[in-house]
């Protein structure tokens, strides 16, 4: 009897295998219009291509960075025909740096990119558009990064530190010695920090650096093995020269080499001072921080006989500038060690009508004992993942008012739709340019219950 062909088994039922795009291959072509994310999209042999640091309607090279299935993802390499919107980027790491992906977008194509995101996902999802458009919320377009992570890694093929941002669509790092989006007070420090962490006798165990700048600016160095005596001094002396605190983050957590040192910054307007460590959530971006309190005040309107709920509050933002115009104000955030900074913060600042709780805001809130009273004005800032359990009960509350702040714009889609369900009126929306340079969107939306 003849052998039977084993190998039929593994024969596909029919048609063809699609051929994937190799990575690294360069492609000409042409694109149509952007997407949500700033990067131009096109079309080549029925794949849709991806094309980063692209404007609609220029014809580029692009190099692949990735594919999978009838989606590629490329950036642009040289431009043949260019848009008459492009710019040159500022930053000559732009391109490369993964930090600003739309610097060869003036600024005002900027923020009418994130504004038509914003418009896109709340009409596409939510099947709503506010009664009024805000217009955007602006501070200046470079020097304004407080906050950095500096990326750190030792090559042992090439006896090097390296030292800058992560690369674009890459773990490579980019050296870079000066940020445009970096504020003034870090720039120096930015310069010579490589320099210094290359005098250091173990490169090997040195991981990320972060700079913050406020009160005062702070240097702080994430190491994996105790420091030597001589490295000490050498850290100790660079932020003697640019009158910089030094924190080391090894095992027990970020600590401060001068235990009285302290991180901070000011809400001028309201003439606060909110204290911070290293590790806890603080908006980089101190003008637009400022103006998005100013017109979350003005649109939730809370009377001063009114008792206000903020969720997801952090180190008191919103909260203390609220318990300076209201009756009362109970604040809560997930993070326990959050909640205890936040309240140290209300009685350095002498608010005492403000009252902090830590609770999970992935769950209902109905059962917890602070809420038996109502409120008649809600306040939530919540993260990337929004808020869709919190939301659902708000209603239950007595809530008239709710100030939705969104760093997402698809979660406060996806929440606008329950918030109508419940009754609310998407009454204003309007974006924050909290990170020019960037497609990142932040959003601000006030709902009010239908009467």
């Amino acid at each position: 009897m003849a052998k039977r062909d084993a190998g039929l088994r593994f024969q596909p039922s029919g048609g063809t295998r699609t051929t994937q795009v190799p990575t690294g291959k360069k492609q000409r072509l042409t694109l149509e219009r952007l997407s949500n994310d700033g990067r131009g999209i096109g079309f080549v042999d029925g794949r849709t291509w991806f094309v980063a640091g692209a404007l609609a309607g220029e014809e580029v090279e692009a190099r692949v960075l990735g594919a999978h299935g009838k989606v590629v993802e490329a950036r642009t390499e040289r431009v043949f025909t260019a848009s008459p919107l492009r710019r040159p980027a500022p930053c000559p790491h732009f391109g490369r740096c993964g930090g600003c992906s739309v610097q060869h977008m003036p600024h005002d194509e900027q923020l009418a990119l994130k504004q038509r995101m914003l418009a896109e996902q709340l009409s596409r999802v939510a099947g709503v558009e506010p009664d009024e458009w805000a217009a955007p919320l602006t501070g200046d377009e470079f020097a304004y990064r407080r906050r950095a992570r500096i990326a750190v890694r030792w090559d042992a093929k090439g006896k090097r530190l390296d030292v800058g941002f992560r690369a674009a669509s890459s773990q490579d790092i980019i050296a870079i010695d000066h940020c445009p989006v970096l504020v003034q007070a870090l720039q120096p420090i930015m310069t010579a920090l490589p320099e210094m962490l290359r005098r250091l006798s173990k490169p090997q165990a040195l991981g990320h650096v972060e700079l913050f700048s406020g009160l005062a600016s702070a240097v702080l160095l994430r190491h994996t093995a105790p420091l030597a005596d001589k490295d000490l001094d050498i850290l100790k002396a660079f932020c003697e020269t640019h009158d910089a605190q030094l924190w080391l983050h090894g095992e027990n957590g970020p600590q401060p080499v001068d235990a009285s040192a302290q991180l901070g910054f000011r809400l001028e307007p309201w003439n606060l001072e909110l204290a911070y460590r290293p590790g806890d959530f603080v908006q980089v971006n101190a003008q637009v921080n400022t103006a998005m309190i100013q017109q979350a005040l003005a649109w939730l309107a809370p009377r001063a006989d009114e008792r206000v709920l903020d969720l997801f509050c952090g180190l008191g933002n919103f909260a203390l500038p609220l318990a300076q115009i209201t009756r009362e104000v109970v604040a809560v955030e997930g993070v326990e060690t959050m909640v205890q900074r936040a309240t140290g913060n209300a009685v350095s600042n002498d608010l005492h009508n403000v009252k902090f709780f830590q609770a999970d805001l992935s769950q209902p809130l109905d059962k917890a004992p602070w809420v038996a009273e109502g409120f008649r004005a809600v306040l939530l800032d919540p993260p990337r993942d929004g808020a869709f359990e919190v939301v659902g009960k708000l209603k239950s509350l007595g809530a008239e008012r709710l100030l939705y702040v969104s760093c997402n714009p698809a979660t406060l889609a996806r929440d606008t739709v329950e918030l109508i369900k419940q009754g609310y009126r998407l009454k204003r929306a309007g974006i924050l340019d909290m990170f020019p340079q960037t497609a990142h969107v932040e959003a601000m939306a006030l709902f009010e219950a239908s009467k």
